[in-house]
């Protein structure tokens, strides 16, 4: 099992720049491919990012695709979204979430065992 902590959110103006952090805990999360995802009001969860356990394969929703950059640091146990040129549509709770499967990057809510409280994210025109 592992918990995961979000990290990084807050308020920022269009076009500007964010990097939030997800920390888990125990010495298994190498072992686990990671994604992130967000929330707006009112809207479905929403797919972002995903990374593979040793961080050698990324994915993109098409919709942050050259915007957002996910990465990790296992010997920290951490993994980052990086998120540029943000707009007011970015605007959501973003949660990281941890999947243990041991093959393929998930792009669904129910390929994730393990989720982050969320963080935040506002973005003003």
């Amino acid at each position: 099992q592992v918990q995961l902590v979000e990290s990084g959110g807050g308020v920022v103006q269009a076009g500007g720049s964010l990097r939030l952090s997800c920390a888990g805990s125990g010495r298994t999360f190498s072992t686990y491919a990671m994604g992130w995802f967000r929330q707006a009001p009112g809207k479905e969860r929403e797919f972002l990012a995903a990374i593979s356990r040793g961080g050698i394969n990324t994915d993109y929703a098409d919709s942050v695709k050259g915007r957002f950059t996910i990465s990790r640091d296992n010997a920290r146990n951490t993994v980052y979204l990086q998120m540029n040129s943000l707009k007011p549509e970015d605007t959501a709770v973003y949660y990281c979430a941890a999947d243990r499967r041991v093959y393929g990057l998930g792009r669904r809510s129910y390929d994730y065992d393990y989720w982050g409280q969320g963080t935040q994210v506002t973005v003003s025109s």
